[in-house]
């Protein structure tokens, strides 16, 4: 079979389906997508909302409870441990199947129905501010997190402790402000870095101990700007920075801005890979167009954040732990095989167009379905009574598919149109990966949420704090803070924050000043410090102008280096960028 250059149904751009690809979808029995894989990954991340919470009542037992789902989205929304418990029943909201009407307006008049968890957590201890996370104990404000202690204002957080604003971080403790590390202590302000200790503001280093501002080192000590040091000049210089005053970091974080100016990259982070093409990945094999993954990820492409074993699966965001043959999923997988067109679902086996469904298989349209078999929009079947239905409801899709007020048309093999999602485009990570400009975001059908007033009483606007962080006491605690971004910004900015009691102990611990902007707008700064989910097709730029290698002992010599690679280092950007031969021979 040939490569196909298929039109996207969205976006109107071509794109290619790839031997491979079709081998795919007929082990899984889904026809071919009529959307390209972008416009597949914007259609499932407008059904993630991470960050947005909101007030809301339990429609169960009247409690006040915070949930993903604002009130005014009118759905039905149970606290979790209702919703977990055996008080309320799934199928009582079963219905039968409408032949006269298309699939998708049937499921969402289910969705607006059956009961809905307020949050997408479990076994959270002490840690009621929190979404899309497991296992975690005394943490606030945390995101697509697990198994955490004592950590606040982070996401993809995993296995650390004592720690605070982080992004995608593993196995690490005593960290602040760190972004795609793993295995770090006491570090801080660093990106893709690993195995470091006792440092701060590191780019793509490894086993580094009290280094500051390097790029590129390996197993170092001592090091200021990739310059060494003695031990009492470091100490010395370390002193004279003065990390406790805002200014002075301030004015360090652009002198290291201009230093990585200079500095050549690797093209991606893609380690003990085999076959693999994307970004910061761990242990994959045969897979491509695949991000922040991390062991054990076999013949998948188009996954992004997820990880643990992952084999034969395309298209999902947030997906892994033991899954096989996931197709178009967000939040999906824990033990799960051919779990198609899914949100929050895990644990399943043969499902379709499922809604936070856990332990259940042989489902087709279902929501909040947990531990059962054979269901078709929450009404229950026998298995020859739903393996009749079922080929009999897909073949309806076909012939009759939805269309959605864009007049992009939804037949069986699409995921959900996006004007089911129950969050806005800015309720949503998808604003955070695809940022778009107002035009585009309607262009593309996505809602838009209004602004909220907030009208805050501000104690103390950000540029009032005090400098140094020696010069801030408790009174400080509770307070209303104003955002440096009053809200101007396009990053969720709250307006206002507080800080509370553990948090100022430990930027009192860790000499740090007080941050001046809001939890959400920090997030939106440490997002800035990757690459997008996409890639380029490049040359390694070794030996060209401006590249500061020793060619000399590169493979290629005095030449300039040949090898091609997929990058998610745009053509356009300044950054010189090396294949993996040259870089490893620059760092090692």
């Amino acid at each position: 079979m040939s490569p196909e250059t298929k039109v996207c149904q969205n976006c109107k751009g071509k794109f290619t389906i790839e031997p491979d690809d079709f081998g795919f979808y007929e082990k899984i029995k889904v026809p071919p997508p009529t959307w390209c894989p972008e416009c597949r990954a914007m259609r499932r991340l407008i059904w993630r909302n991470e960050r947005s919470l909101y007030h809301n009542i339990c429609a169960f037992s009247g409690k006040k409870i915070i949930s993903i789902f604002d009130r005014e989205t009118k759905l039905t929304v149970y606290d979790r441990d209702i919703w977990w418990s055996d008080k309320w029943d799934p199928f009582d909201y079963g219905m039968d199947y409408d032949f006269s009407r298309p699939f998708f307006e049937q499921f969402k008049k289910l969705l607006k129905r059956a009961p809905l968890a307020n949050l997408g957590n479990t076994n959270m201890v002490n840690s009621d501010y929190a979404n899309h996370s497991l296992d975690c104990r005394n943490c606030f404000l945390i995101y697509a997190s697990m198994f955490d202690e004592n950590v606040s204002y982070s996401t993809g957080a995993m296995h650390v402790k004592d720690s605070m604003d982080l992004y995608k971080v593993l196995k690490s403790e005593q960290c602040y402000e760190d972004v795609l590390d793993g295995s770090i202590y006491r570090t801080h302000f660093s990106y893709d870095s690993d195995e470091c200790m006792d440092s701060m503001f590191l780019t793509s280093c490894l086993g580094l101990q009290n280094c500051l501002g390097c790029v590129n080192l390996r197993h170092k000590s001592y090091h200021i700007f990739n310059k060494k040091y003695s031990k009492e000049e470091y100490n010395k210089k370390l002193s004279e920075y003065n990390f406790g005053s805002y200014k002075s970091l301030t004015d360090f974080r652009e002198e290291y801005k201009n230093f990585l100016k200079k500095q050549f990259r690797r093209y991606a982070f893609i380690y003990k890979s085999l076959n693999t093409t994307g970004d910061n990945i761990l242990y994959a094999k045969n897979s491509k167009m695949i991000f922040d993954i991390f062991e054990g990820v076999e013949n998948s492409k188009y996954l992004y954040h997820g990880g643990y074993g992952i084999k034969e699966s395309y298209d999902g965001y947030g997906v892994g732990l033991r899954t096989e043959f996931l197709y178009e999923g967000v939040d999906t997988g824990a033990d799960g095989s051919r779990q198609l067109f899914s949100v929050l679902n895990h644990g399943c086996l043969e499902t379709h167009y499922t809604y936070m469904c856990y332990g259940a298989k042989f489902l087709f349209g279902c929501v909040g379905v947990r531990d059962h078999d054979y269901a078709i929009l929450n009404k229950k079947y026998t298995k020859a009574e739903y393996q009749k239905l079922l080929p009999k409801i897909i073949k309806h899709m076909n012939d009759m598919p939805y269309t959605d007020s864009q007049g992009r048309v939804y037949k069986y093999g699409e995921f959900f149109p996006i004007e089911l999602s129950p969050f806005a485009y800015n309720e949503t990570i998808l604003q955070e990966y695809y940022p778009l400009p107002e035009d585009r975001v309607k262009d593309y059908g996505f809602k838009t949420k209004e602004k909220v007033e907030r009208n805050y009483e501000i104690d103390i606007k950000a540029e009032s704090l005090p400098d140094h962080i020696k010069d801030v006491d408790e009174s400080i605690i509770g307070k209303a803070i104003e955002c440096l971004h009053q809200g101007k910004c396009s990053e969720q900015c709250t307006e206002a924050f507080k800080i509370i009691d553990p948090e100022l102990q430990f930027y009192k611990k860790l000499n740090f000043p007080l941050p001046r902007l809001c939890p959400n707008c920090r997030h939106f700064q440490r997002l800035k410090k990757r690459n997008p989910m996409k890639l380029w097709h490049r040359n390694c730029m070794c030996g060209s102008t401006g590249s500061p290698s020793t060619t000399a002992k590169h493979f290629h010599g005095g030449a300039t280096c040949e090898v091609e690679f997929e990058t998610s280092y745009a053509p356009e950007r300044p950054e010189i960028v090396y294949c993996e031969k040259c870089y490893q021979a620059e760092v090692y």
